[in-house]
């Protein structure tokens, strides 16, 4: 992931006495959005079972001129959200009733099933008193219940040609740290040395897949947690952008990801089909475990999600924005992506905004995507033993995906209503609906208020 922030002017004031001051007033943007999804290939749950997911995220941004020349910002947003599939990593305790046990299409009533996610961003960028070189400088933190990051990046933007050539280069890193949980079954192997007759595994009748009373499963002889729990990225990122004619303009961009550390969510299962199935929970629903009939039976994990502990990832696009007249304008976009796990993927999107009674902006959009599969996939129970890496994510699966998307704006750029000393420049409403072709699909509402202090 990296941050861009720049600023583009029309006007050149290098030889004039006069200078426009970057950022007129304090700026507050009040940001928010509901997203849900829907699927049937958990990752918790090895490949299998239920995805559904709600999540509700209000940000602000402020943003604050130092001077004529610099900018401050700060970014907080706060993300609550309810995920069926990570209650699962314990689904062997429901709450009150502790003698229940979950199955991957159901969800469990686990600590995990409700988390809060925090971020803090902070940006400063500096403009050039010609406003042909713009400076920028961000930090960030980021927490949830498992995971914690910390970012720094920088950047420069250079504009010639009357302003209308601009390079840009930026870097960005992050220093991550897991604060690993894992699957509550591998977890407590570790705490009772594996014996299965104490622990955790007290009370806990465990049985085969032919529905019979067995105290034989455990993990690989070679199972371990992680013990090196740092996960980094680094980026580096270059933007060319070029307005051809009056009516066109194009930019072209392509941007270098390292990743190291532990790479693997070691939350997820892993499943092996060179090795016995072992369950707890109701053996009669065994011989469907993979419908969602199943309410009441678990399969106990063979592994953790294991990947390489790099990964480099390279996308290359362009983005072409033609303006119609004064009321339409066509803006598309292309990328390629490819990385070193054997992910290759395209992304295409169009939007059309159409401007109509002076204030108001309506921009359809559709966006089109497809992957080709990462090399260490494979579905539930599909993986072997004998393999060094493996993940049943299917992120990294082969698939493709549209999305389509409408979305309203108003702006007012002499903010002539008034909360208060609170002038209003833009509202923007956004909805979107993203469908994968494995079932999987989501649906997203954001807001967005920008005011202007007065």
């Amino acid at each position: 992931m990296f941050f861009v922030c720049c600023f583009i002017f029309s006007q050149d004031n290098s030889g004039s006495k006069y200078k426009k001051r970057v950022l007129e007033n304090i700026e507050i943007d009040f940001l928010s959005s509901y997203y849900s999804q829907q699927g049937n290939n958990a990752s918790v749950t090895g490949g299998i079972g239920t995805e559904d997911l709600e999540d509700f995220n209000p940000t602000v941004v402020i943003s604050i001129p130092l001077n004529d020349d610099d900018i401050i910002s700060f970014d907080y947003g706060i993300s609550t959200y309810t995920s069926a599939s990570s209650s699962n990593g314990n689904p062997f305790d429901s709450g009150e009733n502790r003698d229940k046990t979950s199955s991957p299409w159901y969800s469990s009533s686990g600590a995990s099933k409700v988390d809060t996610w925090r971020s803090l961003n902070i940006d400063y960028s500096h403009s050039s008193d010609d406003r042909n070189t713009i400076i920028t400088a961000n930090v960030s933190n980021a927490k949830e219940w498992d995971y914690e990051s910390f970012g720094f990046g920088a950047g420069v933007t250079k504009l010639s040609n009357n302003k209308n050539t601009s390079y840009m280069l930026s870097t960005k890193i992050y220093i991550d740290n897991w604060i690993p949980i894992y699957p509550k079954e591998l977890d407590s192997y570790i705490d009772v040395n594996g014996d299965t007759e104490i622990g955790f595994f007290y009370d806990k009748i465990i049985y085969d897949e032919k529905g019979l009373v067995s105290n034989k499963w455990a993990p690989p002889t070679t199972f371990t947690l992680i013990d090196d729990k740092s996960r980094n990225t680094y980026s580096l990122s270059f933007l060319f952008s070029q307005i051809i004619t009056r009516n066109s303009q194009l930019s072209l961009f392509v941007d270098f990801i390292k990743q190291e550390g532990w790479l693997a969510n070691p939350l997820q299962r892993i499943y092996f089909s060179d090795v016995n199935n072992f369950y707890i929970g109701n053996p009669a629903s065994i011989p469907f475990y993979n419908s969602s009939q199943n309410k009441d039976v678990f399969h106990l994990a063979d592994d953790i999600e294991r990947l390489p502990r790099t990964r480099t990832k390279i996308p290359l696009g362009l983005r072409f924005n033609y303006y119609l007249n004064e009321n339409l304008t066509f803006r598309s976009f292309y990328r390629f992506y490819t990385d070193d796990w054997g992910v290759n993927s395209h992304t295409f999107s169009i939007e059309l905004p159409v401007k109509f009674l002076n204030h108001f902006t309506l921009y359809p959009s559709y966006r089109f995507y497809t992957q080709t599969k990462a090399k260490y996939f494979q579905p539930y129970n599909k993986h072997l033993s004998t393999s060094e890496f493996y993940t049943s994510d299917y992120d990294l699966s082969k698939f493709k995906s549209n999305q389509f998307g409408i979305g309203i704006k108003y702006v007012d750029i002499f903010t002539k209503f008034k909360l208060w000393s609170l002038g209003l420049k833009s509202i923007d409403l956004n909805y979107g609906h993203y469908a994968r072709d494995n079932d999987f699909q989501s649906e997203i509402i954001s807001l967005g208020i920008k005011f202007a202090v007065n």
